[in-house]
């Protein structure tokens, strides 16, 4: 799929929108008072972590004050704490020797996730997170000597404590194009909240959403535009949220953001596993549900509707800052790629920082991330859905999301008593 997108500025050559992203991961008014030169220090790390400043050389850094002490970690051979009891796991204590590849991650985009979680902390982080913002400009070394000083590991397990086969895939935030208005083209409708959506657990289905009209009703002013490909609907849903270049009706483009803003509380269903089911496809990849589609038109309805779940949108603005980070996960931050995953919540809170380890045909990765969101097919102790970016079709983000299914180990770093 063509996408032509105007390219954001660069955030090397843009001085307000480094300050606005200060003041958005900084938000200590006394902190920014009392620490000019971190703030400066900070900024540079900021700009050497976007993708636009890897062909400039980073100016050298400003003068700071000499950052605390930090106290040594606890040795290794102290006693570990007690097991946790979470509604969905068992947080086993460990050694931090333990972790496949402790020590190798470069924290700094892991850094960056962080900070911007701590705008909504996980429950007792708020005082680590104000150390957190002290340690922008504190070595590797540093870094991984606090983490072992104020947090300790735990593999997360099963409830039972038993071994949970952990299971690692991938999403990401897809560009796409669009309409503001239905025509002979573009049939397939995103839609807005009905009102009354949560007044009950369950809502129309997909299916009655097509064919009741009491559904389609309720929807009845609530198109926020049509698309052309029903699958590529069914993308931006199960995904989420989405970057639309919508064509307005005086024949302009803009591009916005579809954020997710409810479902109707039936369970999702895998069209790819329908279709495997009926031994329709060999694999579940969306070139081959697309392949599969075009050559049985009709019977996509039929494929369309074996997935119940429909997911409405809350359209957005997209500013040149905005467009430089991924959209707010469940947690309410925006998304990292590379460093945010999707969890279930009863497993592991929104906000904390974990450490995963996966290896298979797609990506063999030891690193820290953050659990920021959640998602409806993301439930069990050990289950991960990996933040890789935004594209269209041909973008990394994409095949990198589609292509990852495979084992996963999960550690969580809790704070010490």
């Amino acid at each position: 799929m063509n996408i032509s997108n105007k390219p954001a500025p660069s955030a090397c050559s843009n001085n307000k929108l480094i300050e606005a992203l200060l003041d958005r991961v900084w938000p200590l008014r006394a902190a920014r008072t009392w620490a000019p030169g971190l703030r400066t220090g900070l900024a540079l790390l900021i700009v050497g972590s976007l993708s636009a400043c890897a062909s400039i050389a980073p100016p050298a850094p400003a003068p700071v004050t000499a950052a605390p002490a930090l106290a040594l970690p606890p040795s290794d051979e102290a006693a570990l704490p007690g097991v946790l009891q979470r509604p969905a796991s068992r947080w086993v204590p460990v050694r931090w020797a333990d972790l496949p590849g402790w020590g190798q991650d470069q924290l700094a985009p892991a850094w960056n996730a962080w900070v911007r979680g701590c705008e909504r902390p996980a429950p007792g982080h708020a005082l680590l997170c104000a150390e957190l913002r002290q340690l922008a400009l504190a070595s590797e070394a540093e870094r991984h000597a606090w983490i072992e000083r104020r947090f300790a590991p735990f593999r997360v397990t099963a409830p039972d404590g038993s071994e949970a086969r952990g299971l690692l895939t991938g999403y990401y935030e897809p560009i796409m194009q669009a309409s503001r208005l239905r025509s002979a083209s573009h049939q397939v409708p995103l839609f807005a909240a009905p009102a009354g959506l949560r007044a009950a657990p369950t809502w129309f289905s997909r299916e009655e959403i097509d064919t009741l009209a009491a559904a389609q009703n309720a929807l009845a002013g609530r198109e926020i535009a049509w698309m052309q490909d029903p699958i590529e609907a069914l993308i931006l849903q199960i995904q989420g949220s989405g970057r639309i270049q919508i064509t307005e009706p005086d024949g302009s483009v803009r591009l916005v953001r579809l954020a997710f803003a409810g479902h109707n509380g039936h369970p999702y269903r895998s069209v790819g596993r329908w279709l495997l089911d009926q031994r329709a496809i060999r694999q579940a990849s969306w070139a081959d549900i697309k392949s599969w589609a075009a050559q049985h038109p009709q019977r996509l309805q039929e494929m369309l509707w074996s997935n119940p779940r429909m997911v409405f949108f809350r359209e957005e603005p997209l500013s040149d800052f905005d467009a430089q980070f991924g959209p707010r996960g469940a947690q309410g931050v925006p998304l990292t790629p590379g460093r945010s995953i999707a969890v279930d919540p009863r497993s592991i809170p929104f906000g904390t920082p974990v450490w995963l380890a996966t290896q298979g045909p797609t990506l063999n990765l030891q690193q820290l991330v953050l659990a920021q969101d959640t998602g409806g097919a993301i439930v069990g102790a050990v289950r991960a859905d990996y933040f890789t970016g935004w594209g269209s079709w041909s973008d990394p983000a994409f095949t990198l999301a589609a292509a990852l299914k495979q084992p996963l180990q999960l550690w969580v770093l809790w704070p010490r008593p």
